[in-house]
């Protein structure tokens, strides 16, 4: 069963939602981005989620130890990093904690993905490039780019409930990721989470 990640929730609604149609996981980001939460502000969150959904912490860049801190805290059970953290910084945030470990792509070339899968993260996270953006950009990238993976990865960039069971099929992914393709007017919808949801596990 692909898995489904529903990222940038900022409010209560949005985690009242994603307890009725329950996702695999939801993600909280703590890098600068217009939905950009405070560890207060997702620790609240967190403790109205259901404990079945797995919270993920989305970073651009930032000090391991704020990162440690949320996960030995149980805000975040999964680590996504979005910037451009080295293998160095990889193996340095997995000596201090078991949480899962994500690494973004904004993806260019199949040569970056194949070398991108050497890393000692847990999974990749294949995004669209964007000059000046880290992520959330809402566009798709060439899937075509993607090559056979021996590590599993979410795909993201432009998913919808109109398209996301067609690439599904096509890419095979471990997971989904959307955030912009469940949001109207930059709030996410509950509408549309539940077609996001319904469209995915249709396809089984």
């Amino acid at each position: 069963m692909t898995q489904i990640k529903l990222c940038g929730l900022t409010r209560e609604e949005d985690i009242a939602a994603v307890n009725r149609w329950r996702p695999d996981y939801i993600g909280f980001v703590f890098a600068n981005s217009r939905r950009q939460v405070t560890p207060e502000q997702a620790r609240h969150l967190k403790a109205g989620l259901d404990p079945h959904i797995k919270s993920v912490g989305v970073f651009t860049n930032a000090l391991v130890q704020s990162i440690i801190e949320l996960c030995e805290t149980g805000v975040i059970e999964v680590v996504q990093l979005h910037g451009n953290e080295t293998e160095e910084y990889i193996r340095a945030l997995k000596q201090k904690t078991t949480c899962f470990v994500i690494k973004a792509i904004r993806v260019q070339s199949t040569e970056q993905i194949l070398q991108a899968q050497k890393l000692s993260c847990d999974l990749l996270l294949l995004d669209t490039y964007q000059k000046g953006l880290y992520g959330g950009s809402g566009k798709t990238f060439d899937r075509a780019l993607i090559p056979t993976l021996h590590k599993p990865f979410f795909l993201a960039g432009g998913l919808e409930s109109g398209n996301i069971a067609q690439v599904v099929e096509e890419c095979h992914p471990f997971g989904v990721d959307v955030s912009s393709g469940a949001e109207t007017d930059g709030l996410k919808d509950e509408t549309k989470i539940k077609r996001i949801i319904e469209a995915i596990r249709s396809i089984g």
